[in-house]
């Protein structure tokens, strides 16, 4: 199931990712895709405040991932620099743990991601407009997506 977003504020995404942080649960896994530059750390910074994250949110490129607590257990991951790489960082205990997780270039360890989740690939349109491509791949995510289209 498919769900086309275009976005062309900054405010509107951030609007859209609170809307979407009320709607996760523990173990609920986003994924996200983009350009550098397209908005996944932006994203990423709204959706933790929409679930409460109080803490500043940064890109754990360096350090891989990051966690917050907020209404749930918040898992950021960066997984840029896990590219060729064999490194396991105990997904089981990431993806099915007590937190959500968020992951961008999530493509990068694909073999390692459970069989459902929500993808969001953001494309950049113009210096304003990004164009939210959603997919969900299991029964839960599919309610979500409903849920979102209102």
């Amino acid at each position: 199931m498919r769900y086309k977003k275009v976005m062309t504020t900054v405010d509107e995404t951030n609007k859209f990712a609170h809307t979407l942080a009320k709607l996760v649960h523990k173990q609920d896994v986003i994924l996200l895709e983009g350009d550098l530059g397209a908005g996944k750390t932006t994203f990423a910074k709204a959706f933790a405040k929409g679930i409460g994250v109080k803490r500043v949110v940064s890109s754990p490129t360096f350090t891989i991932m990051k966690q917050y607590e907020g209404r749930l257990t918040f898992n950021h991951l960066d997984v840029y620099r896990l590219a060729d790489s064999e490194e396991d960082l105990g997904w089981e205990e990431i993806f099915y743990g007590e937190a959500v997780t968020l992951v961008e270039w999530a493509h990068l360890i694909e073999e390692d991601l459970p069989v459902e989740y929500l993808k969001i690939d953001i494309r950049y349109v113009d210096m304003n407009t990004r164009e939210f491509i959603l997919t969900a791949k299991g029964i839960r995510y599919e309610q979500m997506l409903r849920e979102l289209k209102g």
